[in-house]
């Protein structure tokens, strides 16, 4: 059995065709092997949306854009026809927003009511105006701008204040202030110089200490153990005994401090008796008379003499001054 030409050319167109019309609705995002339900939704303008836009609940894709026509020859209103690709329950009192992205690509979104009643195929949803991108960027700036115009007019406010305070006296003033804390902070430069700063050589200063510290760490150590053993040997030295010892050799000089008090003993005498002390007085007094008559009368007492006279007196038996 032979095909003929005419047979084989009409089979291609119609297999061309059919590819045609199923890459046709792909690119429009329809899906012929899925079940699709239509809904309508009218808008006084649909700005940038264009067919195959998506359809949205929630962020969630249900379906896109079919069609998208005017109302009547005037174009009142611009009817968008819903493919629903989903199966979702979309109450009926649902309304349908265009939202207007930066990107240029509009979407529908529609925001489910509360009604018990689901909508149906061919039905049409209650639209609402969405602003458009500006108007939303606009809403959101203006409460910043009315912010910033608000600290704007205050700051103002507290400059003209501030102007009207300060005169010219307070403003030189402020000036010397100034003048002071530009020096204050060159001081502070200098003090703070890592090469010549006095906080610099501070911190050699203490870093050299350290540095000896850590060099004469062992001597340090030597004393400090030998601190340690004085402390343990005195710990350990009977020290009661010693005050004891201590306090009874108190008691006996105070004893003999009572004793030397009293006209008992020797030293007693020898401290309080006066006629001793006028004695001692006498006598100092004799032997001054004695040394005196000496040097001026030696011969008196020292004669040589071959053929000198013996003295026959007696030696005197008591003192001169007794004697007159």
């Amino acid at each position: 059995m032979q095909i003929s030409n005419e047979t084989k050319v009409g089979a291609l167109t119609v297999i061309a065709i059919t590819l045609m019309f199923l890459g046709y609705n792909f690119l429009k995002g329809k899906s012929v092997t899925r079940k699709s339900n239509t809904i309508y939704a009218k808008f006084s303008d649909v700005g940038s949306l264009e067919i195959s836009n998506p359809v949205k609940i929630k962020g969630f894709r249900v379906g896109i854009v079919n069609d998208v026509r005017g109302l009547d020859p005037s174009v009142t209103q611009v009817v968008v026809a819903i493919n629903l690709q989903e199966k979702v329950d979309i109450p009926s009192n649902s309304t349908a927003i265009i939202n207007n992205s930066l990107t240029g690509v509009s979407s529908i979104h529609i925001i489910p009511g509360d009604a018990q009643t689901l909508i149906k195929p061919g039905d049409t949803l209650r639209s609402a105006a969405s602003p458009d991108m500006f108007s939303k960027v606009m809403s959101s700036v203006d409460p910043v701008m009315s912010s910033v115009k608000l600290a704007l007019d205050t700051l103002q406010q507290i400059l003209n204040s501030v102007n009207r305070t300060f005169d010219v006296s307070a403003q030189k003033n402020l000036q010397i202030v100034m003048q002071n804390l530009k020096n204050a902070s060159s001081s502070l430069d200098q003090l703070l110089d890592p090469n010549n700063g006095a906080l610099a050589s501070t911190l050699t200063n203490t870093a050299q200490f350290t540095e000896n510290l850590n060099k004469n760490n062992e001597n340090i150590n030597t004393l400090i153990e030998n601190l340690k053993k004085t402390s343990d040997q005195l710990a350990q030295a009977d020290l009661q005994k010693t005050i004891s010892s201590l306090h009874q050799t108190l008691e006996e000089i105070q004893v003999v401090i009572q004793k030397t008090k009293g006209k008992d003993g020797t030293v007693g005498l020898l401290l309080n008796d006066t006629a001793l002390y006028h004695n001692l007085q006498q006598t100092s007094r004799s032997l001054t008379i004695l040394l005196d008559d000496m040097k001026m009368h030696p011969k008196r007492y020292v004669h040589f003499s071959l053929f000198g006279k013996k003295e026959k007196s007696k030696p005197l038996s008591a003192p001169l001054s007794e004697q007159e």
